[in-house]
Order: C-alpha cells, then sequence, then structure tokens
C-alpha cells in the first residue's frame, strides 16, 4: 500500500472510508475547542474536510499530510486559502514536526497492522509535550483483508499507552449510520518524557 495503491484509489473513486464531509464525533471535538493557534496535524488526510472545517472555523495553523497528492490537490480545490506550505505530500512516518494536536480519521485502520505500533511511538515523538492525538478507531475483529483493518480497545491500548495518558477509550455515541457500533472514539494526551 504505497503512493501508487493510494493515488489510484482516488483517481478510481475507491474511497469507501470517504463520506464526503466531516465524521460527528470529530465535528463535535472540534467545536468544543477554544485555542485557534493550535498547530494541529491530521496525518493520512485523504480530502480532509476536517481541515477544511478547522480552517473555516478560524484555525489557521492546520496541517494535512498524504502520500498521495490526489487528495490534496482535491482540498486546494475546495479551499484555494489553505496554504500549501501546510499541505505536506509525504509519508508520516518520516514527519519530523512538532504538533499540539493529531486528529485521526481512518488513516490507522488503513496502515499495515505491522505498523502500529510504530504509528503510536511516531505520533508521541511528534507531539509537543502535553500534546494530544484524539478522533476515531475501528472495533470491528481484526481482518486480513483490508483497508480498513479492524481492532479492539485491548489491541490499541497495547500500542498506545507505554506513550500516551489514556484520557478517552470508549463506544463512540455519535457516529455516522453505517458505522454504527463499529466506532472507538478516543483522547490520548502524551506522556511527560
Amino acid at each position: 500500500m504505497n503512493k501508487e495503491f493510494w493515488t489510484k484509489r482516488y483517481q478510481e473513486n475507491k474511497m469507501g472510508w470517504d463520506i464526503g464531509e466531516i465524521s460527528n464525533p470529530l465535528k463535535e471535538y472540534i467545536d468544543q475547542l477554544q485555542d485557534k493557534n493550535l498547530k494541529i496535524l491530521i496525518p493520512g488526510a485523504g480530502n480532509s474536510y476536517e481541515a477544511e472545517y478547522l480552517f473555516r472555523k478560524g484555525f489557521k495553523n492546520v496541517h494535512v499530510i498524504d502520500i498521495s497528492a490526489e487528495p490534496l490537490q482535491n482540498l486546494k480545490k475546495r479551499l484555494p486559502a489553505f496554504p500549501d506550505s501546510q499541505m505536506i505530500e509525504g509519508d508520516f512516518f518520516e514527519l519530523n514536526e512538532k504538533f499540539d494536536l493529531i486528529l485521526e480519521q481512518t488513516f490507522f485502520c488503513a496502515i499495515e497492522v505491522e505498523k502500529r505500533p510504530l504509528y503510536a511511538k511516531q505520533a508521541a515523538s511528534i507531539l509537543e509535550s502535553g500534546g494530544k492525538i484524539c478522533g476515531l478507531l475501528f472495533k470491528f475483529p481484526l481482518t486480513k483483508d483490508g483497508p480498513p483493518f479492524g481492532g479492539s480497545k485491548e489491541e490499541y491500548l497495547q500500542y498506545f499507552s507505554p506513550y500516551f495518558e489514556i484520557n478517552i477509550l470508549e463506544d463512540c455515541y455519535n457516529s455516522i449510520k453505517p458505522r454504527q457500533g463499529n466506532e472507538l472514539f478516543f483522547k490520548f494526551t502524551k506522556k511527560d518524557e
């Protein structure tokens, strides 16, 4: 699942994960954020409706990263004022910049399962002290057929607990209808080093 794989998915419009708008849980989380100066990263951003929503609400320090240029171009078409310098075509695992908040929406479930421990470690390494990672994780049996790949609370705790305080990891009450019962909402705070 490399750059070519994901670019082809966008070009062929095979994006079953893309709901065409910001998801309810992330919208509600963003709506309670007060500090518009937070430096926010959306990894594996895809068409990045979350970045668009944040930007339109006055969060100007929003960064998106995706391995494929296609979804970044889609965001730019919808939101021409979004700064090019905050659109990163690249690999999340190679990112070396600090952020206050990471918003997770369908990226974690799309990476190869063996990369999950590395995801947790990388997220912690690019967060400022006291930084947070928040978003959604799928809750259905782990499969080899993906993406998306499923997982469980217990599995996710193994990956994230070494680096993060677990503030919230619970069934999502406001998922969109097709995902009801299959999503966990989470908020973790980076542990002091």
